[in-house]
This record gives C-alpha cells, structure tokens and sequence, in this order.
C-alpha cells in the first residue's frame, strides 16, 4: 500500500488534479486479426470498477455469458495490482494461470510500465490483450456478436449522434467526476470537479423527469454507463470521494432511474457491494488510512419503481 498523498502519483498534475491514464490496447473485435468467434475471447473484470461493471451488464443483457468468459480478480489492489487469489466472488484464473493481472500486460507489450487497469478483454487463441478500453468493449460486445447475441440492441444506429454526445458530458463530469473529485489534492482542483459533477446530475435529473431511459422508452449503453455510477455513488462516492453536496436518493428521478435499471432482469447479479466497498475503503489508502469498511448505508435498490 502507498502512503503518498495520492494513490495515482503518476496521474496527478502539478495542481492537484487528477489526469486519467489513456487506455493502451485499442483493437477491435471484427478486425481481420480478432474474428468474432464463440469462446474465443475473455473478459478479466473487477466487480469494484465500475469501468468493468460496465461490460458485465453489457455481456449479460447481451445473452453473451456463454460465448464471452469472465474472471473476476481480488477486490483488493496492493502495490503489485489486480490479483486472482481464491475468495468469496473471485477466484483463480482459469484462462492463462495469471496471478496478477499485469501478466496480461506483459504478455501483449513486455515494456508496459503503466497503471494496469481492468477490464481486460483477452484473445485466448493470440495470448494477447485486445482492447482494454470498457467504452470501446461494450459496443463490442453490443455489435460484434451477432450469431451468438440474444439481448437487445443497446446502440441502435439512429441514436448513436446522441448517445454519444451524452456519454461524453457524463464522462467528463460523472463517471470521471467523481474520481476527479476524490483523488484531486487541492481544494481547487476538488472543487473544480465537484460542483461540475453536481450540476450534471442535476441536469439529468431534469432529462429524466417525463423519460424512464435518458433517450426515452429505449435502454441503451448511455444508461449502463451512468448507472455504474450511480449504484456506487451513495455506498462510496458521498464519502469517499467528498461528493458530498446531495445523494442519488435525494434526486427522485435518479433515484428511480437507478432502481428501475437495477431491477432489469440480470442487472442485479452484477452488483457486489462487498467487493464495491472493500476494494474502494481498503485500496485508496491515501483516502481511507484506516482502511475501516462502513456498515452502511443501508439502501433498498429492489423497492417498487
């Protein structure tokens, strides 16, 4: 465990604000060199990111868990990162016999010495990474799997101009927001990322006031990509991260939105608040140096919408 003042010393400017490493591995599946294929590729994932959390939904409403593998790593992050070890949730890795997802790393680019970082989507017939990107993973999986998909099209053509210009607001200030916020070092690179954070949720609240989905009757990527954010937000992100300012459960249509997506057949059995909560209270220890779990709080996402 590091006791910097940030956990990311190497994504931290010299104001205090916290800059995202870019993912490495941009390859796409339905390239010449990755053929679409049942079995053939693997995703590694934590439970506790929401980046991977994202291509679990995705994989599962997609009717993909036959035709995709999954391996889900330790919750807890030390100094040598993501690791499979035996325990409730995770176990190890049943593909290559990893046990550190920097393997992984090493074996696609031996001279990788940045951030290893889930999720992973792995060809097992190349032994190489092709893409760790989740915002890229996911339309994969949405689009590449064709003959073995049996889930809805979360991407549909006519929408992708506002999908896409959607998730890129709720990038910058949510998804991101929220880490800008609660690894910034300053107060003014905190407050930078907080209040931005909170006025995206507040205009999304708005959006979702006479709409059950953010593009309306049709549930679609833009909406895993938020939810995975909210469900995280009122158990880790009030505290940990001081966004503070208000919780989802005081924003009704957030509210209900992320009930009603939970509550999506498949959704709920990709939540693990016990790995949520232990990777993001034991892990950041420039955060939480006691490393205490909170008990609470004790929040009902299967009340009636």
């Amino acid at each position: 465990m590091t006791d910097s003042l940030s956990d990311f010393p190497d994504e931290q400017d010299t104001t205090g604000h916290f800059v995202r490493q870019e993912s490495a591995f941009r390859r796409s599946i339905g390239d010449q060199e990755f053929p679409a294929a049942a079995g053939r590729y693997h995703l590694y994932v934590s439970y506790a990111c929401p980046w991977a959390h994202r291509t679990l939904i995705v994989r599962r409403l997609k009717g993909l868990t036959d035709t995709v593998g999954v391996s889900v790593v330790d919750p807890i992050r030390d100094e040598r990162g993501w690791a499979f070890r035996e325990g409730e949730g995770h176990g190890p890795d049943p593909v290559n016999g990893f046990s550190f997802l920097s393997e992984a790393y090493a074996a696609t680019d031996p001279s990788w010495d940045g951030r290893v970082t889930v999720p992973v989507l792995w060809d097992r017939e190349s032994g190489q990474i092709v893409n760790n990107e989740s915002a890229e993973i996911i339309v994969m999986l949405n689009d590449a799997f064709g003959p073995w998909a049996d889930g809805p099209d979360l991407y549909p053509a006519p929408l992708r101009a506002e999908i896409d210009a959607l998730n890129a607001r709720i990038y910058e200030s949510v998804n991101n927001g929220v880490y800008r916020s609660g690894f910034a070092t300053t107060q003014s690179a905190y407050e930078e990322a907080v209040r931005p954070l909170f006025t995206t949720l507040a205009e999304l609240e708005e959006r979702l006031a006479d709409r059950r989905w953010l593009m309306g009757d049709t549930l679609t990527l833009a909406d895993i990509r938020l939810f995975v954010t909210l469900i995280r937000f009122d158990a880790v992100y009030v505290t940990h991260f001081r966004c503070s300012l208000a919780r989802i459960v005081d924003h009704p249509n957030l509210w209900r939105f992320t009930r009603d997506l939970y509550q999506v057949p498949g959704v709920a059995e990709t939540v693990n608040f016990d790995h949520i909560k232990r990777h993001y209270f034991q892990t950041h220890t420039s955060l939480n140096p006691s490393r205490i779990v909170p008990l609470g709080p004790e929040i009902d996402y299967a009340a009636p919408v």
